[in-house]
């Protein structure tokens, strides 16, 4: 490094220092987040380190991470992308490749999902022609069933794809194991969930393909950001031409004959010799992400376990906090698992002297924040009305989510004093109510 790069380094970490001095909390006047990002001296340096090598494209950071939190995640291949939205729509389009043979996914099949949910597990299956098959969610783990999922396993069944509810893991061994049973594929959308485990297994593991996001509410930022995630060598390859164009190459930007055999190749119907980095074997889109968002992610993958116990911590704390207050059913992890959680959820007894709606007006009125639990029922929303899908079952917990269910945050930036706040308030305004 030379003296004028540790020189502008020293500089940063000067500024991050001044920048962070005097912050307190001031109760009603501080805005209590339900989620952000943690970002400390080190990331800082990182982005700035990158934007002096003017490393804006992905390259070296870019593959040091995919290895590193392949690892961390217990994957053989990770593909970061620009988003946990993208992410999911590589992971389902994936199954449609023609490479697969008669295991892909046409237009018309169905993939089994959960209704109440965020549209972007949804929107890659309706994105690829097939037909969403929606379940209902458990209220207290807001997560899907295995019999639930079994129940609606049908003959144009032949994939799985479902979010680990705000870090909670659903029945995801079990769910697993149904879809080896009947040839299906699991997508895991773990991007609220990275650390959680079931069974003393990391979720994120159990499915043939894996989604992330490091979006700055996430466990990681990026600031923008993603990653699928498999350890199937052959889904990998299709998720990276995918992301890349739909190239059939497999050479790194600024590479160019990795494989020995560039001017080698006859695919399709292009002449013997056709330059191998312009032969496309999927229609695929560019989604790659940058080496300043990697070398971000990179200083925030280093923290992972310690956001991971703060996220845990910080749900204790509320959880018996709020114990014993009365009409609201507080949230209770899955059995057989240990979730690292996104977000702490309420939902108030329809029987209340209060309506969700007034408690969360009194809450954003003290400044803290709240969020309802993503898109409640899906269905009942005007994207999806007229879309082709199929219902199992009754919604009726979905629907209780969409009147009646909002959550507060967990994540590490909240203290002790913001959390025994959050808790003071929901207490004094159930009691002046009942």
């Amino acid at each position: 490094m030379s003296d004028h790069k540790a020189l502008i380094l020293d500089e940063v970490r000067k500024y991050h220092l001044e920048r962070e001095d005097g912050r307190g909390f001031v109760p009603g006047v501080t805005e209590i987040w339900p989620s952000g990002a943690v970002l400390d001296e080190a990331d800082r340096v990182a982005l700035v380190e990158a934007a002096l090598d003017m490393r804006i494209a992905a390259g070296s950071s870019s593959r040091r991470f995919e290895s590193r939190f392949a690892r961390r995640m217990g994957r053989r291949k990770a593909h970061l992308t620009n988003s946990g939205s993208s992410a999911n729509l590589l992971a389902m389009t994936a199954l449609t490749s023609p490479q697969l043979e008669d295991r892909r996914l046409r237009p018309g099949d169905e993939v089994i999902t959960v209704a109440a949910g965020f549209p972007t597990t949804v929107n890659p299956i309706l994105q690829n022609g097939l037909v969403p098959v929606f379940v209902d969610v458990d209220l207290g783990t807001y997560n899907a069933t295995a019999d639930r999922v079994a129940a609606a396993i049908g003959p144009r069944t032949r994939a799985i794809m479902i979010a680990h509810a705000l870090g909670n893991p659903f029945e995801v061994a079990e769910i697993a194991q149904l879809a080896e049973d009947h040839d299906l594929f699991l997508i895991e959308d773990n991007c609220d969930a990275v650390g959680s485990t079931y069974d003393g297994q990391l979720t994120g593991t159990f499915g043939d393909l894996t989604t992330v996001s490091f979006y700055p509410a996430h466990h990681l930022t990026m600031g923008e950001g993603g990653c699928v995630l498999t350890a199937n060598l052959a889904l990998a390859r299709i998720v990276e031409s995918l992301r890349d164009w739909g190239r059939d190459c497999w050479c790194e930007p600024g590479e160019s004959n990795k494989c020995l055999k560039r001017f080698d190749y006859q695919m399709g119907t292009l002449p013997a010799g056709y330059d191998h980095k312009y032969i496309f074997s999927h229609v695929g889109y560019n989604l790659k992400t940058t080496d300043l968002q990697a070398a971000l992610g990179l200083t925030q993958l280093e923290k992972l376990d310690e956001f991971v116990e703060a996220r845990r911590r910080n749900w204790r704390r509320l959880s018996e906090g709020l114990a014993d207050v009365p009409w609201l059913l507080l949230p209770r992890a899955t059995p057989r698992s240990d979730p690292s959680w996104f977000g702490f959820v309420l939902t108030v007894d329809p029987e209340a002297p209060f309506t969700r709606a007034e408690l969360v007006a009194f809450l954003e009125d003290r400044r803290i924040g709240t969020r309802r639990l993503f898109a409640g029922n899906l269905t009942r929303h005007p994207a999806y009305i007229d879309q082709p899908h199929r219902v199992v079952g009754s919604l009726a917990n979905s629907d209780i989510v969409t009147e009646q269910t909002f959550w507060v945050g967990v994540y590490p930036g909240l203290t002790d004093e913001m959390l025994d706040y959050m808790i003071a308030s929901v207490r004094e305004f159930v009691e002046a109510r009942g």
